[in-house]
């Protein structure tokens, strides 16, 4: 076959990846050789949709926001240009902007067989812990029929955390679980509770991986929280 794009950018992201960040994986043949499926996956940091990327032999298409393709300092850019080289796709992430946008761009990507990357969580955590997913998962994969695969990473808070624009260089862990039986809830994808419990059984097998502590509120509210809250001691 010839060589992609996608091939040789990753050839090059890859090792250089690798070199930095030694990465111990576990679990890749609970990933399909072929047809479409959603990695499901926790997010501790900026890096993880380059790393998942790096170790799962299919290409992976993550729809990330748009403020994540920084062109401010050097190491942003450097990063904004692995992403697009493995082929991260942006969004406008303003209310009334992303939610059909992104739904749509999912769907399409599964339509033509391909694996779809998405942290149900919505964003990063803000202190190591799982937080509630958003249904927008389980919609996905009730609607497109498409297997989910649960994924964990182990240690990515601790080499970019909140705030910080130079990485540091730690060995990290990447899991992946076995598909999600989400045939419970098969053909519900219009029921808001089908949605809700198909949603949390997949973070489920997330924190199995992972071994993290659940929280059940969501990561973007507790972020609002501390903002207001430093705001206030400001």
């Amino acid at each position: 076959m010839p060589l992609t794009l996608y091939d040789a950018a990753k050839a090059v992201v890859a090792p250089t990846t690798r070199a930095l960040w030694p990465l111990h994986v576990e679990g890749l043949h609970h990933i399909p050789a072929h047809g479409p499926v959603i990695l499901a996956s926790n997010h501790l940091s900026n890096l993880d949709p380059l790393f998942l990327s790096v170790v799962v032999p299919r290409p992976v298409v993550f729809i990330a926001k748009k403020e994540l393709f920084a062109e401010g300092n050097l190491a942003q850019r450097l990063f904004t240009r692995a992403l697009r080289a493995v082929g991260h796709v942006s969004v406008d992430r303003r209310p009334g902007q992303s939610a059909q946008e992104a739904m749509d761009r999912s769907l399409a990507v599964l339509a033509e067989g391909r694996v779809f990357g998405i942290f149900p969580e919505g964003t990063r955590s803000p202190d190591g812990r799982l937080y509630k997913g958003q249904t927008g998962l389980a919609w996905l994969a009730l609607t497109s029929g498409a297997p989910v695969v649960p994924a964990a990473l182990v240690g990515t808070n601790r080499i970019l955390p909140a705030g910080r624009r130079i990485p540091s260089f730690r060995r990290i862990g990447v899991r992946f679980g076995e598909p999600v039986d989400l045939s419970p809830w098969a053909g519900q994808a219009g029921r808001a509770r089908a949605r809700r419990e198909a949603t949390d059984a997949v973070m489920a097998a997330i924190q199995k991986l992972s071994g993290q502590e659940q929280v059940p509120r969501f990561a973007a509210s507790v972020k609002a929280e501390l903002a207001q809250q430093r705001g206030l001691a400001a």
